[in-house]
């Protein structure tokens, strides 16, 4: 029932008979006004009309209450969709935020991994170069031990066999291997170089044991 129209308030003197009607206009007003004007109007007839004004009293107030939570609710409900909506714009901007930074850092891991690589190849290289001089060096120390040895035992089987040199001789031998080593150092003959300072520290033990049995 609207607030505003007419309402026809129908008045007898008994519960059988009708008596007279009244049309009553009713002005724009609010639901409370209304229902009260109905249970006025109520208040003033008997019987089944005043029953029917009561009920629409009724009537007007559940709609009016339904009319209020139904607009609470709606009201609710485009609150709750405006939060929905920020909540997921924030959203969109912190996942677009977060794609931007895993790609640049999936750009710094290609440069860091590209950087390793190259390092690495280098560091293989590299090791290769110094593997391959181990491997020379240790092939050359192998050869110049047993050159080593092959002397000494030269030496060794020489000073069993050696005469009596006069010590000028052994000096000047001395001197001349002296200067066989310094040459051979300057041309990169290690082996050879190695063969004179041997003989040079034979003749050297040989002075030595000279001079020690020319002072006992």
């Amino acid at each position: 029932m609207s607030s505003v129209g007419t309402a026809a308030v129908i008045t007898s003197g008994c519960k059988h008979h009708l008596m007279s009607a009244t049309v009553v206009p009713l002005l724009p007003n609010s639901a409370s006004e209304t229902t009260g004007f109905l249970r006025r109007m109520a208040s003033m007839v008997s019987g089944r009309n005043g029953e029917m004004l009561l009920r629409a009293a009724s009537l007007i107030e559940s709609l009016a209450q339904r009319a209020m939570t139904a607009e609470r609710l709606y009201h609710q409900q485009q609150e709750e969709n405006t939060r929905h909506a920020e909540l997921r714009e924030a959203a969109e901007l912190a996942s677009d935020a977060m794609v931007s930074q895993i790609a640049a850092l999936r750009a710094q891991l290609a440069e860091v991994t590209s950087a390793a690589a190259a390092e690495r190849a280098t560091f293989d290289a590299e090791r290769g170069k110094l593997l391959g001089l181990m491997q020379n060096a240790e092939s050359h120390i192998g050869k110049l031990s047993t050159e080593l040895d092959t002397l000494r035992a030269s030496v060794d089987s020489f000073n069993e066999t050696a005469v009596s040199v006069p010590i000028e001789v052994l000096r000047l031998a001395r001197t001349q291997f002296d200067y066989l080593s310094s040459g051979f150092a300057r041309k990169g003959d290690v082996i050879s170089q190695a063969m004179s300072e041997i003989g040079g520290f034979a003749i050297d033990q040989a002075l030595t044991a000279e001079n020690t049995a020319d002072k006992t």
